[in-house]
């Protein structure tokens, strides 16, 4: 039985207006934390062109959304803070196009490399940035644990590693 879903979708860069449906998709991908509706119209307006997103052509239902941002001590670094599929979309390859299309934008002109931060047991993120240092790196990258579960979260999060990623 084919399930390869169809979808006409629409890559862009968010508008302030998509604040809200950002922070109802993300709500909609479990476990990633949720931010404030507050935080997610600011990453609209204030991030938007080194964030992307995928819209349904047909209905214009939020399916995707990356959030990124240029570090101000090293402009030459894209950090991609949250990776969100809405569930309708996932196994399509939706992520490695929004991250390839927003990599090719304006915005991401003289990045030179990617960091993330990703839990252990996050198996789709890692296989999606381990696809991009493959793809677009040195094939490996350099990890890390940048927030450990007990100094920074006081045990309430798992600890997250930085995964930095040099663009060839």
């Amino acid at each position: 039985m084919d399930t390869t879903v169809d979808l006409q979708l629409l890559l862009r860069h968010p508008r302030s207006t998509d604040g809200h449906e950002v922070n109802r998709l993300i709500a909609r991908c479990k476990p990633l934390d949720t931010n404030s509706t507050y935080c997610n119209l600011l990453q609209c307006l204030h991030f938007a062109d080194t964030c992307m997103l995928a819209e349904d052509e047909d209905d214009g239902t939020l399916l995707g959304f990356i959030s990124a941002y240029r570090k101000p001590k090293e402009p030459d670094t894209l950090f991609v803070w949250q990776v969100a599929i809405d569930k309708r979309a996932r196994g399509e390859g939706l992520a490695r196009r929004l991250l390839d299309t927003l990599l090719e934008s304006e915005a991401c002109r003289g990045v030179t490399r990617i960091e993330t931060t990703i839990t252990a047991d996050n198996a789709a993120s890692w296989g999606l940035f381990e696809s991009v240092a493959r793809d677009r790196g040195d094939g490996l990258g350099v990890r890390h644990v940048l927030f450990d579960q007990e100094r920074h979260f006081d045990g309430d999060s798992k600890s997250e590693i930085l995964y930095r990623i040099p663009l060839g």
